[in-house]
C-alpha cells in the first residue's frame, strides 16, 4: 500500500519503526472492517490509507490495545466515507453491487468471514444506515465488545445494544435463509455450469427457484439490465441468451468473496463476474458484475480475516 512507504521517526529499512510494524500487522483486519462497510475495494483502499496517515501521527506510549485504537480509526474513516457513498449510488445507473474480490481458499473455509463478505450479506448490509452497518460488522463479524463498538462509533454503550439488536432483527429478515457451505454451493454452480454449456433450458429451469433475482452492475459504462429480472423462466431466458455465446473455455470457476462463482471472459480479459446464492439448493440470486471499474481486484486474490 502506498501509505506504508512514508517514513516515521527512527524508521529504516531494515527496522521498521513500530507504528508500521502495528499498521501492517493488522493491515489485512482493517481491510476487511473497511470491505464488509463499504462494499467497495477501492473505498476500502482509501480509507486504509487514510487511517495510517492518522496512525502515523499517534503517540504510541499512549496507545494500549493497537488492534483496538486501529478499529476506531479505521471504523471512523469508514463511516465517513460511507455516507459519502450513499449520496454517489442515488446517481448510480441501474443496479449498484458491491466490487467482487477474488479470494483464497482459506476464507471459504471460515464459513462465517465467507457469509459475512459474500454479495449477498453485502447487500442485505446495503439497507442498513451507516451507524446500524459498523455496529453491525463490528459485532457480529468482529465480535467486539460492545464498549468498544462505541468508542469507534461515538455512541453510549448501551445506544450500540439498541443498534445492534435493531441491526440482527433487520438483517435476519433478509439474509439467505441459512449459512450455505462451500461445497454446497460448487455442486449449485457445477450444475448451472453444465445447464448452461449444454444449452439444456429445462436443466438449467432446475437449477433456479421459482422467484430468483438477477441484478446486473454495468454503472452505465457497459451493457447490463437497469432493473433485477426476477422470476426463472425470465433469468433463464436471459442467462441462455447471454452466456450461450461464450465458449466453455471463457467461463472459469473462482473463489469469489468466498464462495465458488463464474468469470467470464471476452477475449481473455474479465467481462463480467457471476456470483451466486444458493438456498435449499437452488440458484436464489444472481449477481452479475461488469462494471470495468471494479473488476480491477480480479486479478489477484485479496487477503481477508478476522
Amino acid at each position: 500500500m502506498a501509505g506504508t512507504s512514508r517514513r516515521t521517526p527512527g524508521e529504516t529499512d531494515d527496522h521498521p519503526a513500530p507504528a508500521t510494524e502495528a499498521f501492517v500487522a493488522h493491515r489485512n483486519l482493517l481491510f476487511t472492517v473497511a470491505y464488509e462497510m463499504l462494499g467497495s475495494a477501492a473505498d476500502a483502499e482509501d480509507v486504509l490509507q487514510e487511517t495510517w496517515l492518522r496512525w502515523a501521527g499517534v503517540d504510541l506510549g499512549i496507545v494500549q490495545d493497537q488492534r483496538a485504537y486501529l478499529v476506531r480509526i479505521v471504523t471512523r474513516q469508514a463511516l465517513d466515507r460511507l455516507r459519502a457513498l450513499g449520496r454517489r449510488k442515488e446517481s448510480y445507473v441501474g443496479p449498484w453491487l458491491p466490487e467482487p474480490l477474488l479470494t483464497a481458499p482459506d476464507v471459504a473455509e471460515d464459513v462465517e468471514l465467507a457469509d459475512s463478505v459474500s454479495m449477498a450479506m453485502l447487500l442485505v448490509l446495503e439497507t442498513l444506515t451507516p451507524i446500524e452497518r459498523a455496529v453491525f460488522v463490528l459485532r457480529e463479524v468482529f465480535d467486539l465488545a460492545y464498549d468498544e463498538i462505541a468508542e469507534a462509533v461515538d455512541k453510549s454503550p448501551a445506544a450500540v445494544r439498541q443498534l445492534a439488536y435493531r441491526a440482527r432483527a433487520h438483517v435476519a429478515a433478509r439474509r439467505p435463509r441459512g449459512v450455505v457451505s462451500a461445497a454446497e454451493t460448487r455442486n449449485a454452480l457445477e450444475a448451472f455450469q453444465r445447464a448452461i454449456e449444454t444449452g439444456d433450458l429445462q436443466n438449467l429451469l432446475d437449477i433456479l427457484a421459482p422467484d430468483v433475482v438477477l441484478l446486473g452492475d454495468g454503472g452505465g459504462v457497459v451493457q447490463a439490465a437497469l432493473a433485477p429480472i426476477v422470476g426463472a423462466d425470465r433469468v433463464a431466458g436471459v442467462l441462455a441468451a447471454g452466456l450461450g455465446g461464450f465458449a466453455a473455455s471463457s467461463r472459469q470457476a473462482a473463489q469469489v468473496n468466498g464462495y465458488p462463482a463464474l468469470i467470464i471472459l471476452q477475449d481473455g480479459e474479465i467481462d463480467t463476474v457471476l456470483a451466486l446464492r444458493i438456498d435449499d439448493g437452488l440458484v436464489t440470486g444472481l449477481y452479475a458484475v461488469r462494471n470495468p471499474e471494479k473488476l480491477s481486484r480480479m486479478q489477484r486474490e485479496t487477503a481477508l480475516c478476522r
